[in-house]
């Protein structure tokens, strides 16, 4: 199946499916060529989101797209889905892939297989990389694996500073957007702020957000998880909840100052969720994103491994409840999962030698669905918002379950139950705390060009 990679600028959308350059002259992402046929599927037994809600329907899709209607004698097959649920392909806006530079530790094949198995039919690739992707030249490097080896739409980011240091001189914005879906310095924090000013005037100069991973240099100090209790219980170097807040504070004061949109990174204090409220509030353009293991667990659950290491840190149990209920008010709109595989040896030195990083993919849609939904803390709709509808407006990435739209969609099996076992995992990663943790639901289907990359039946 060719890969997902080359975007174009678009005057009302943002970036355009990729893919979309080759409409012309070949179905995208099922590699058929326009001469032929293309197939004709109906999906019967359905419960269809559409308008916020569940509906009960049927779904054709005639080759890559949507279609209104195909004539019973044309369809090629007929799929029954048994009752499940049927939702806009999840979209993860914040994977790190790893490739190029890194392929020992995730490579696009396999971290899009993942991305398949856990029902995305799209997500964004950040740029800590080698080379980064700071100018044409090394952007192109990604973008040929994608092209070649991705199962699912990847959108790249670029770095927002040369070498993505954080410092230093800023990338050629203009010659970068058109070919990616916005800037970032993931892993570091911009620590200037003229620079992060200069930054967002030209990424609101051709239309891109600022996403941006929070971080003063100044105040971690050594840091590697919260500085909590466990922190100090156990001998270990805290990382404050100011070193991210104070500089969300600094950017949505630069975003209001030059107008461009903001999306913050992994937010993980409950200061950072007020922050992003009030900026609402005051109808700014910024929007965040968290992840299920900030939203699930907090520093009272950390254990000597490095399965439970990642930036930022898991915080209090304050901050956790600050995240769940910023979601359920709709400040955080987005739930990404911050996918950072790392080998085997670099996770095993505990909490204070490991790599900071651990493996979403595969499991966040079943952990929030049964430890969200299932309780009522949220409802399967705003989670369906949070990782699909939400993410695709913010991004300007479209797709939805409409005649003439691309068939990227997940099929959600929400009765099966297992535990979650990292040796399953597609990804090369597998540190996750969630190792063992009961769940139900799973994406049982995933289709992204009308063509199926992911069936767990098979």
């Amino acid at each position: 199946m060719p890969g997902f990679g080359k975007m174009r600028l678009s005057e009302s959308r943002g970036p355009q499916p990729p893919g979309a350059e080759a409409r012309d002259t070949r179905s995208a992402g099922c590699g058929c060529n326009m001469d032929s046929v293309p197939m004709r599927t109906r999906y019967i037994n359905v419960r269809i989101f559409r308008g916020g809600r569940f509906e009960k329907g049927t779904l054709l899709v005639e080759g890559e797209r949507f279609a209104e209607d195909i004539p019973a004698a044309a369809v090629d097959r007929t799929v029954d889905l048994g009752g499940r649920c049927v939702v806009p392909g999840l979209v993860d806006v914040h994977v790190h892939l790893r490739e190029p530079g890194f392929p020992h530790k995730e490579t696009i094949a396999t971290g899009t297989a993942a991305a398949a198995r856990g029902g995305y039919t799209a997500v964004c690739s950040m740029p800590n990389l080698r080379p980064a992707p700071d100018a044409p030249d090394t952007l192109a490097q990604e973008i040929e694996i994608i092209r070649r080896d991705a199962l699912v739409r990847v959108f790249p980011y670029a770095s927002i500073t040369l070498g993505q240091r954080g410092c230093g001189e800023l990338v050629d914005f203009a010659a970068l957007a058109p070919e990616v879906v916005g800037f970032s310095d993931d892993g570091r924090g911009v620590q200037s702020a003229e620079s992060m000013e200069r930054a967002m005037r030209q990424a609101a100069a051709v239309d891109r957000p600022i996403v941006a991973h929070c971080e003063v240099d100044d105040l971690l100090r050594g840091g590697y998880i919260h500085d909590g209790d466990y922190c100090r219980e156990h001998g270990h170097k805290g990382i404050s909840s100011e070193s991210e807040w104070r500089q969300v504070e600094r950017d949505i004061a630069l975003a209001e100052k030059t107008g461009c949109r903001y999306h913050v990174c992994h937010v993980s204090t409950r200061e950072s969720v007020e922050l992003v409220r009030r900026a609402k509030a005051r109808g700014l353009r910024v929007s965040c994103e968290t992840a299920p293991h900030y939203l699930l667990l907090c520093d009272d659950d950390l254990q000597e491994e490095g399965r439970f290491k990642m930036n930022p840190p898991l915080r209090s149990r304050a901050d956790r409840q600050a995240l769940v209920e910023g979601l359920v008010d709709g400040t955080i709109e987005v739930v990404a999962t911050d996918h950072a595989p790392h080998t085997a040896e670099e996770k095993a030195r505990g909490l204070s030698g490991s790599a900071m990083g651990i493996v979403g993919l595969e499991c966040a849609f079943p952990l929030l669905y049964t430890y969200l939904v299932l309780p009522g803390t949220i409802s399967l709709e705003r989670l369906v918002e949070a990782m699909s509808v939400n993410p695709r407006r913010i991004f300007g990435l479209g797709g939805a379950l409409e005649p003439g739209e691309a068939a990227d969609f997940t099929v959600l099996d929400l009765d099966a139950q297992y535990e979650i076992d990292p040796a399953t995992f597609r990804s090369k990663g597998r540190a996750t705390p969630f190792a063992g943790w009961p769940v139900q639901g799973r994406a049982a289907m995933t289709v992204v060009g009308g063509k199926v990359v992911y069936d767990a039946n098979e």
